[in-house]
């Protein structure tokens, strides 16, 4: 079922309504879908690397309010909507953990979720049932989908199509290296000043 997902989700970079669909995969994405964005928005913008920021600008706001339906979902819906979102996804257990990050690290736990491979929609919708702070929320999301995408768009923009294969193999690898290093730069400075 998923290997049908992904195909249907790729042939929309062949179409006038890439972009939107874009839009609409990484807002569903944040608080539901089960394919990640970057799919679509490296399909995209190895088909027209001049935009491919565009993509990932349109990827973000997409990202952004999908993740604010998350949190809609988890704070006044978990009974309801989002325990099924969570359990559909095998990680109810993993929900308790997730209140003891956002517990201890509040941001950098959305911000972290945010830009590696671990599923965001849990976190989006966990972020609203343990009503951690709205505007911090928004900040860390904003952040670190940012980063995440534009990560994506700028290597295809800098270094064309050909790093396609590069990103499908490594992305994982590169996500977390990318977040090690920033929170290991707050660290630092946090420490030096």
């Amino acid at each position: 079922m998923l290997k049908k997902l992904y195909h249907w989700v790729l042939h929309w970079s062949e179409t006038p309504y890439g972009t939107w669909a874009l839009f609409i995969l990484a807002f569903s994405e944040s608080s539901f879908f089960p394919l990640p964005p970057d799919v679509l928005l490296i399909a995209l913008a190895v088909g027209k690397p001049e935009k491919s920021m565009k993509f990932a600008a349109v990827c973000t706001l997409g990202s952004v309010l999908g993740g604010m339906l998350g949190y809609l979902i988890g704070w006044q819906f978990m009974a309801a909507v989002g325990e099924k979102i969570v359990e559909f996804y095998g990680l109810t257990d993993k929900v308790d953990y997730i209140e003891v990050l956002y517990n201890r690290y509040d941001a950098w736990a959305v911000g972290i979720a945010g830009f590696t491979p671990i599923p965001y929609k849990v976190f989006t919708i966990a972020a609203g049932a343990f009503k951690i702070s709205f505007v911090v929320f928004i900040v860390a999301s904003t952040v670190s989908r940012s980063a995440r995408f534009f990560l994506v768009g700028g290597l295809i923009y800098f270094f064309g199509p050909g790093i396609q294969a590069f990103i499908d193999k490594y992305f994982n690898l590169l996500a977390v290296v990318f977040t090690v290093l920033l929170v290991g730069s707050f660290v630092l400075l946090k420490y030096i000043f």
